[in-house]
């Protein structure tokens, strides 16, 4: 049997979705204006112009959203040579900048005998998309200066940093004026600078750490800059204490001269050394939210009970796993934290208060989280929907999209929380 539909009768079947999905959302209007008590600190919505061009970019081809979305989740590779002369500490630093001791799992081994003979990778645990590269030392009978780019497939790094201690000699000076030739970026890392202060102190009685450390950046520059170095950015580190000295003004200049994208994969990589990390941590993964939500209302969606919402809750709990790597709040950094500070970790897991970071993450909480996030999701929908009309499944982006926003907002504060219990006497 063939049914047959006039053009009047389809005419009127399409007004009749259209009325059951106008009522569908004022249905869920109505759900999330009478949640407002729940969510009593909802903050204005606003996003930045960038993002909001966007989100209008990609749902102006709503048919394309999704392939669109897993492209621009695809992460972005970032791979940082470290080099330096044999001894000088760069698997020390490689290690302090994952967060390892050298006897941790999957730690760059460490010694005064060069162990490193091919360049090796070192991904970032939570981050395996960036990666540092302990490279040979250079000035040895192997890898001569003349030869050593070639050897060590310079092509390959993102930007160079070498490190050396004490002084600086002559292969590293013409490893970086040939880097500089080819139009690389680098940085040089002046280690075991926690020595210097130690032996100043021992040598000296009126000690003064920051004419000390003015002197050494001094004289390195001059060294540097005497030989045909442009301008060398030089930073004082300890790999004891990675956070200390230079460590916030190297993490400032990266950010400066890295393209966006490498930027924020290299900010999402640093050891929580300060609140300012912490704070950059959150702006980078701010930035990936409204994909994510893009993808989670568009892929194999299932419907969320008590709201007129639906997405795929297995894309946002991964998301969330990720912000606690991230944030340094899993079990596994929490348990490295502690042992570090040489503190119970149930001393520092006490500070934590996000649900997402101090239970287990299932569909369930993320649900109870979608209902008490009711009236910020609502601003948000309303902000979306009288800008961008096209936006299809608007509630449902909208509501994600809140949600990861409150999440990250939360876990930075609980990483806040978590460093300072951990330099607490």
């Amino acid at each position: 049997m063939v049914l047959v539909l006039s053009s009047s009768a389809l005419t009127l079947c399409h007004l009749d979705n259209l009325q059951l999905k106008r009522k569908k959302e004022d249905h869920t209007q109505k759900i999330l204006l009478n949640m407002a008590h729940f969510d009593t600190n909802a903050k204005p919505f606003n996003i930045p112009k960038e993002e909001f061009d966007n989100i209008e970019a990609a749902f102006r081809l709503p048919d394309s959203v999704p392939s669109l979305s897993m492209k621009l989740l695809e992460k972005t590779q970032l791979d940082i040579a470290v080099t330096g002369e044999s001894g000088c500490g760069k698997s020390t630093f490689i290690n302090a900048m994952r967060g390892l001791n050298s006897d941790d799992k999957g730690a760059a081994p460490t010694g005064v005998v060069e162990k490193t003979n091919v360049p090796k990778a070192y991904p970032y645990q939570h981050r395996e998309n960036v990666k540092l590269w302990d490279l040979p030392g250079i000035g040895t009978q192997t890898f001569t200066a003349k030869t050593y780019l070639q050897q060590v497939d310079f092509h390959r790094y993102d930007f160079f940093i070498l490190v050396f201690s004490e002084r600086i000699r002559e292969n590293l000076i013409l490893l970086a004026v040939t880097i500089q030739k080819m139009g690389k970026l680098f940085y040089f890392v002046r280690s075991k600078i926690d020595n210097d202060i130690d032996s100043s102190k021992r040598r000296k009685k009126q000690f003064n750490k920051e004419i000390l450390l003015q002197k050494i950046r001094d004289d390195c520059t001059t060294c540097l800059t005497t030989s045909g170095v442009q301008c060398p950015h030089i930073f004082l580190l300890s790999s004891l204490n990675i956070g200390k000295f230079d460590f916030l003004q190297m993490q400032k200049v990266l950010e400066e001269e890295l393209p966006k994208h490498k930027r924020n994969a290299f900010l999402l990589t640093l050891p929580n050394t300060s609140q300012h990390v912490v704070n950059k941590k959150k702006e980078a993964l701010k930035t990936e939210v409204w994909k994510l939500a893009t993808l989670s209302c568009t892929i194999a969606v299932l419907p969320v009970p008590g709201l007129s919402v639906a997405c795929d809750i297995a894309i946002l709990i991964k998301a969330i796993r990720g912000y606690l790597r991230d944030f340094g709040l899993d079990e596994e950094s929490l348990q490295r934290v502690a042992g570090k500070v040489n503190k119970p970790v149930e001393t520092i897991r006490s500070v934590i208060q996000s649900p997402v970071a101090s239970t287990e993450i299932t569909t369930q909480l993320i649900m109870q989280l979608m209902l008490k996030n009711g009236n910020g999701a609502f601003m948000a929908f309303e902000y979306f929907m009288s800008n961008i009309p096209l936006l299809s499944g608007g509630i449902s982006f909208a509501t994600t999209y809140y949600l990861l926003l409150s999440i990250l907002d939360d876990l930075a504060e609980d990483a806040k929380r978590v460093l300072l219990k951990s330099l607490e006497d």
